[in-house]
């Protein structure tokens, strides 16, 4: 059981926060019924989410035991037998696509593209230079998509380009963590580093993030109220901090721990949230 529940890798589940999306930025908190559809999405994207890790760890086995980190994970270190994370798998997605077919048509065809695009990535894509990241981008923003179809609300075209960026952005952080994981210890990294150098990585990191602030900018100051205007700072630290850390200590190959880890994010997050959610319910 503790093997089944690492390999779910729940730590991962906080990237289907931006479910929540659709109902804060129109201004729904208010709205019960709507919390109880967006709660619902959520944990039909946490399952698939999980299912999609089970596979991907089913193929990667092999790999994984040569990777200084990945080797610990319970398929790779033969603590979970394939067959019952097949069924385990199995059971997760089946669970995610009946909460999904209940919440709409629509919710259906989005978490329909999320698995298959997920298992794409799993079976090839993200063996392809570039392609694999911005397969990580596509896939926020079906979650960001999803979460506003879930409770029947309108998403701004303009916030799901600033996920895009943002999930380029992380992307592109992880994958400059994992090129100096490989190089401080020597060992073999997923085939698609071979295609990557730190000097390229560092200019996209740069590009990516100018362009995540600037979008966000424009998007604060033209989709609403001049109010959201406030919450520009925070983006902006966020993002600057979270370069700081990829470049002064070398990390981002785990971006889930390093947004749950570090306080000063934390803090952006929570003050973009707090003053996000008072602007829209107010304008």
């Amino acid at each position: 059981m503790r093997a089944a529940l690492v390999s779910l890798r729940p730590r991962q589940w906080s990237k289907n926060l931006l479910l929540f999306a659709g109902i804060l930025f129109a201004a729904k908190l208010g709205d019960a019924g709507r919390w109880g559809e967006a709660g619902s999405v959520f944990v039909a994207y946490c399952a698939a989410s999980s299912a999609a890790y089970l596979v991907n760890d089913l193929r990667d086995a092999a790999d994984d035991r040569l990777h200084p980190v990945k080797r610990e994970r319970p398929i790779a270190r033969g603590e979970l037998q394939p067959e019952r994370a097949l069924v385990l798998a199995a059971l997760l997605a089946a669970g995610a696509l009946a909460i999904a077919a209940a919440l709409g048509f629509a919710s259906l065809l989005f978490l329909l593209g999320f698995v298959s695009l997920q298992l794409a990535y799993s079976l090839g894509l993200k063996r392809i230079v570039l392609v694999d990241v911005f397969v990580i981008a596509g896939l926020f923003v079906i979650r960001a998509a999803a979460g506003a179809a879930a409770v029947d609300v309108r998403i701004s075209p303009w916030l799901l380009v600033c996920t895009a960026l943002l999930a380029l952005f992380l992307g592109l952080a992880k994958r400059r963590g994992e090129l100096v994981l490989v190089d401080a210890d020597a060992a073999p990294g997923r085939p698609v580093l071979g295609g990557y150098s730190l000097s390229l990585v560092d200019r996209l990191l740069y590009a990516v993030a100018a362009a995540t602030a600037a979008v966000y900018a424009a998007y604060a100051v033209t989709a609403h109220s001049a109010w959201m205007a406030l919450t520009i700072p925070f983006v902006v630290a966020g993002l600057t901090r979270y370069l700081l850390l990829v470049h002064r200590h070398d990390l981002g190959e785990e971006p889930e721990q390093l947004l749950l880890a570090d306080r000063v994010i934390l803090a952006c997050v929570a003050a973009w949230a707090v003053s996000s959610a008072v602007v829209l319910s107010v304008t």
